[in-house]
């Protein structure tokens, strides 16, 4: 599947871009392939609205929100969508609880040329997450229904200040206050040394919240983040959902390989014998926070939105 979605035809995968459109298209064709509930209205997209402005820097995207002042939403209407897929739970006491599991189907589109490539790929970012997002829906799918209702969320625009799941946010599947985790899946197509090589992960902020305890206590192939320096726990989607008081991680692999943000992220660079293992771990760990204990925030682990 990673080799359709990091094609040279998706574009790069922009947002608001024709490759953008035909890589959604995509995924819903394999949420349907799959049988996953249609979590968009009456499809598997929730349409994000924009504003597109361009500017001598590229173009600026930002959320199209009704009602909102003119400074907000001056430049061209556009949209794209999130896509958005279900399986619902059959625990009595838990099926009105959800979890999300997702990652980011954009990327930097058709840019400037790097040795005659100009197509910025991200096979590995976000691919891989996606790709590893729909093989676990298609497990969770296929197998014994879960305890809580998982939903599968790839989302537009992290690339553009995580425009995609803002809105989501806004107008979630579940409310808020009955989703329970949020797992992302960032860069898992090349093993880290500093996780421990071939088939393990990392997850961002680990020490924030037991989700991370809870996972690698039941056999999830994990360590905390290796590199804190960097931030990347504010750096990808979850951020958005942790800010709502909703324990939000990151599993990733990423070993700040060279091809980060450049037209070499192409799929012939995936480690596939890492990215299957890393995969079927993201596949367990979906089935235990669908079926397990409900992670908690450790005390002061809950990031707050600040004021300037």
């Amino acid at each position: 599947m990673l080799e359709a979605l990091g094609a040279d035809s998706m574009e790069g995968r922009a947002t608001a871009t024709p490759g953008s459109e035909r890589a959604a298209r995509w995924i819903a064709e394999r949420m349907r392939e799959y049988g996953l509930e249609e979590g968009g209205s009456g499809s598997y997209y929730q349409r994000v609205p924009l504003a597109l402005e361009r500017t001598p820097e590229g173009r600026v995207l930002r959320l199209l929100r009704p009602g909102a002042p003119d400074s907000a939403t001056r430049g061209e209407p556009i949209a794209d969508v999130n896509v958005i897929g279900i399986v619902r739970g059959a625990d009595s006491a838990l099926r009105d609880e959800a979890v999300i599991v997702g990652a980011h189907y954009d990327h930097l589109g058709i840019g400037a040329p790097v040795n005659g490539d100009s197509i910025y790929n991200g096979a590995d970012d976000d691919g891989s997450g996606v790709v590893a997002v729909l093989e676990a829906a298609r497990a969770i799918a296929s197998g014994p229904p879960p305890r809580r209702t998982v939903i599968f969320l790839l989302t537009t625009g992290e690339e553009q200040r995580l425009l995609g799941t803002l809105w989501y946010i806004e107008r979630p599947v579940v409310p808020l206050e009955r989703t329970v985790a949020d797992l992302q899946v960032e860069m898992i197509g090349r093993p880290d040394s500093l996780a421990g090589g071939v088939g393990r992960l990392w997850l961002t902020g680990y020490e924030r919240s037991t989700m991370g305890e809870q996972l690698r206590a039941a056999g999830v192939p994990l360590v905390a983040d290796p590199r804190p320096e960097f931030k990347f726990f504010e750096r990808s989607d979850n951020i958005a959902f942790a800010l709502q008081g909703i324990p939000a991680h990151t599993l990733s692999s990423y070993g700040l390989h060279p091809d980060y943000h450049q037209p070499s992220d192409e799929t012939e660079r995936v480690d596939f014998a890492h990215f299957e293992a890393a995969a079927a771990a993201v596949t367990r760990a979906v089935r235990l926070l669908a079926d397990g204990e409900r992670p908690a925030w450790h005390p002061g682990g809950r990031p707050q939105l600040t004021t300037p």
